[in-house]
């Protein structure tokens, strides 16, 4: 009996359980399969191989464990990458059989967060239990073979004296926001893909008196504030049948509903940016969450872009961003590391909003530093 067909016989047995395969089950399955044909050696190369296909995330559970992993990437069987914090790196020793096997951990991984992954269906992006964020494309769709993407969660709880002593709050940039959270002003945490947004978030919400209720809505499980009084609601996609999808939206509205004294969106992404911006112009101080952006002065522009996707006009957008929202803290990630490059305060330009600098890491013109202090002076 060649390797290629015991594998498959107890790749069928196994995927008839419900349960995730033990070694043990599978080296009984293995020797069971095998008839006594095999060795000690053998048998053991046959439970690696099939314990990795059918539970975790196969051969790519050691790289998704390895310190400081923040995402792995699969471009074919053959091309294995990931990223440490410094860039894209390849893994030359991990490699699939195939592009089958490549698809079958992809089908599997979407099937354990009840999502279809087909040739009718040939993309995902969902959430897995254990946080872990992947997005699959199917061929021929991808061209080169089945893509795969894992983000892996890191939840990192560090207060803010901690960043500070990493180098993230550079200058005065730790007390200007210690101060925007006690005078509870309404900001949001901006940069690029990795830049620290939600580590810094984290800390800020550290920061919010212990009295104070804090709703957070999030995809993920990603903030993890050191407080006392965290309450977390967290998105839900539809399933195979395409019904019982739960969206940010969804949960800001019912976030409005329960006290919070802080509505905190983990990232505003989409609609729900209009439901938030609505519900910090109804005394809903201190609101906030992240957002993607290259540089503050485009905040205005994502705002207006989610906002008037969502249904809502132009001028309305900017209106409300004008009301609700104060501050604006940009991290940018360098050689050096993450930091905090600029605090911005919005300002109404004729029926617009723009964003100026109050603050900057680097020194540069500040045009809004003296109405920021005057927004934080206590008095």
């Amino acid at each position: 009996m060649s390797a290629p067909s015991l594998l498959d016989r107890v790749r069928a047995r196994l995927a008839a359980e419900d349960a995730v395969p033990s070694r043990a089950g599978v080296a009984a399955l293995v020797r069971e399969e095998a008839g006594g044909l095999l060795g000690d050696a053998d048998v053991l190369l046959a439970v690696r191989d099939a314990v990795d296909e059918l539970a975790g995330a196969g051969p790519l559970e050691a790289l998704v464990r390895l310190p400081g992993v923040t995402d792995v990437l699969v471009n074919g069987p053959d091309e294995v990458w990931l990223d440490r914090g410094a860039g894209l790196e390849p893994v030359p020793d991990v490699r699939f059989p195939d592009d089958d096997a490549v698809r079958r951990l992809a089908v599997r991984l979407a099937g354990s967060a009840g999502r279809r992954l087909d040739d009718a269906s040939p993309w995902v992006d969902v959430g897995l239990p254990d946080g872990t964020r992947m997005h699959a494309v199917l061929p021929p769709v991808s061209g080169g073979g089945t893509c795969l993407s894992l983000r892996v969660l890191r939840r990192c709880s560090r207060s803010l004296d901690e960043l500070a002593a990493r180098g993230t709050l550079p200058g005065e940039s730790g007390f200007l926001l210690r101060a925007v959270v006690a005078r509870r002003l309404a900001f949001l945490v901006t940069g690029g893909t990795g830049s620290g947004k939600t580590t810094l978030l984290s800390a800020l919400l550290g920061a919010v008196p212990a009295g104070e209720r804090l709703l957070l809505c999030e995809d993920a499980p990603e903030l993890t504030p050191s407080h006392p009084h965290v309450v977390r609601l967290l998105t839900r996609p539809a399933n195979v049948e395409g019904a019982g999808a739960v969206s940010l939206r969804d949960l800001v509205r019912q976030a409005l509903r329960m006290r919070p004294d802080r509505l905190v969106v983990g990232e505003v992404r989409g609609a729900e940016v209009v439901d938030l911006l609505a519900a910090l112009n109804t005394g809903h101080d201190g609101g906030c969450g992240t957002l993607h952006a290259n540089r503050p002065t485009e905040v205005p522009a994502r705002l207006e872009a989610l906002g008037v996707a969502a249904g809502l006009g132009r001028a309305a957008v900017h209106s409300q961003a004008a009301a609700a929202l104060h501050v604006v803290v940009h991290l940018r990630r360098g050689p050096a590391g993450r930091r905090v490059d600029e605090i911005g305060l919005l300002r109404r330009t004729g029926e617009l909003v723009v964003v100026e600098p109050a603050w900057r890491a680097d020194g540069g013109p500040c045009p809004a530093g003296d109405a920021l202090r005057r927004l934080l002076d206590p008095s």
